[in-house]
């Protein structure tokens, strides 16, 4: 072997063990998976397309009926009365901006997280975060369950609540008090980060809302994802909220729960804030038939009081309309609703569908291992189960392996 082949032999080496050494550099080594991942991703949804979100499996038609109730008048009352004693909003408010924190792949609920705590004076990070409550990269959704439970845990010396049907008044009131507020909302995607050709880049995504301008008729709000100090209309909000039953999460001081109860009025006990979401939703199913977002609110409702029955078939409606290819990535009441109500059959189609878009969803194998488990594919279900403890084996562990024990 001539000399100048060893030098050659040797550059190789020392480039290769180079490479290898930057490549076990954490933000390195995530930045490279998350490109592979993407490519792979977007590789084979162009060979197969997940398509649209299919429809349900035909069902004896129910009366249309069972799909309504009338709207609790106490729950009405009681609203108007405790709302009624809040004093006018100022016109604008605004919070000082925390530190602006840009998200890492599939971590918008642990970055916005941060950033709401740092106003709390926390002094960690997203990684923090994401390490406790999704520790592998590729888990691309965050429950606000999840996020409470970190506050809960690891930032004892907060509370943070969340409930649904919130409203721009309640938003900012909220923040009028000094509290900022998250939602989970609506985003349009960078193409750069489709599935696929056929991707609708359609996806949810947390904010952070820190001030408000009647004038202006905006938020501001701090975005993990497009910036920080953005301007959002209200009207924008509101139809960008929609699809996540608008869902708001706020954090408070445990001494100040008093205040925190009368902001939040009737809202502040949860039963009653899902029944005044309820009967909202199904007004505006009513008014809207033809609106997916709205029938799908109806479905999650229903699910919050174990009425599963109806609530499949208001699942099915929006189904039937049409919803984005990711919706089940992020919300998963249709699971419970087809699998308590005997629908075994829609609930294996589905988290099927949700399995080729989302690869990478805990919620998605549980349920599906339950679909296969009460078909009587023992083996399926154990790897399904599987599958879910290793995509969070930490939150989720309990759920995945109080499943694995049925066929144990």
């Amino acid at each position: 072997m001539s000399k100048r082949t060893k030098t050659i032999i040797i550059a190789l080496t020392g480039m290769l063990v180079l490479a290898f050494g930057i490549y076990q550099i954490p933000r390195v080594n995530e930045a490279i998976v998350w490109r592979i991942e993407k490519f792979t991703l977007y590789a084979k949804n162009t060979i197969n397309p997940p398509g649209p979100v299919p429809t349900a499996l035909p069902v004896t038609p129910q009366p249309t009926a069972s799909l309504t109730i009338p709207t609790s008048t106490v729950v009405a009352n009681i609203s108007a009365t405790a709302t009624a004693t809040l004093p006018p909003l100022p016109a604008q408010a605004s919070i000082p901006s925390p530190e602006y924190e840009k998200q890492t792949p599939n971590n918008c609920g642990p970055a916005t997280l941060s950033m709401a705590l740092h106003m709390y004076g926390w002094e960690g990070a997203q990684a923090d975060i994401a390490a406790f409550i999704k520790p592998v990269t590729g888990d691309r959704n965050v429950n606000p369950e999840e996020l409470r439970y970190y506050v809960r845990t690891q930032a004892g010396w907060l509370n943070l609540e969340y409930r649904v049907g919130g409203s721009i008044e309640t938003l900012k009131r909220l923040i009028a008090a000094n509290y900022p507020v998250i939602v989970e909302s609506v985003t349009s995607l960078d193409p750069n980060d489709a599935l696929g050709p056929t991707d609708d880049l359609w996806a949810a995504h947390y904010l952070l809302l820190t001030g408000y301008d009647d004038s202006a008729q905006s938020f501001t709000i701090q975005d993990s994802y497009h910036g920080a100090d953005l301007k959002i209309t209200y009207s924008q909000l509101e139809e960008e909220w929609k699809p996540f039953n608008n869902l708001y999460l706020v954090m408070y001081f445990p001494e100040f729960e008093e205040e925190m109860k009368i902001l939040l009025a009737s809202n502040w006990d949860p039963n009653v804030n899902r029944q005044n979401t309820l009967a909202a939703s199904q007004a505006d199913s009513a008014k809207n038939p033809t609106d997916a977002f709205a029938w799908f609110n109806v479905g999650s409702n229903l699910v919050y009081f174990d009425r599963y029955e109806e609530a499949a078939l208001a699942y099915d409606k929006a189904r039937e309309i049409g919803v984005p290819l990711r919706m089940f990535r992020y919300q998963f009441g249709p699971f419970l609703a087809y699998f308590h109500s005997g629908r075994n059959d829609d609930l294996l189609v589905l988290t099927d569908y949700a399995r080729g878009v989302t690869e990478m969803s805990e919620e998605t194998w549980l349920w599906y291992g339950y679909g296969l488990y009460r078909k009587g594919d023992n083996a399926g279900a154990l790897k399904a189960w599987q599958k879910a403890d290793s995509i969070n084996p930490q939150f989720f562990e309990d759920q995945a392996k109080n499943a694995i024990k049925l066929i144990q």
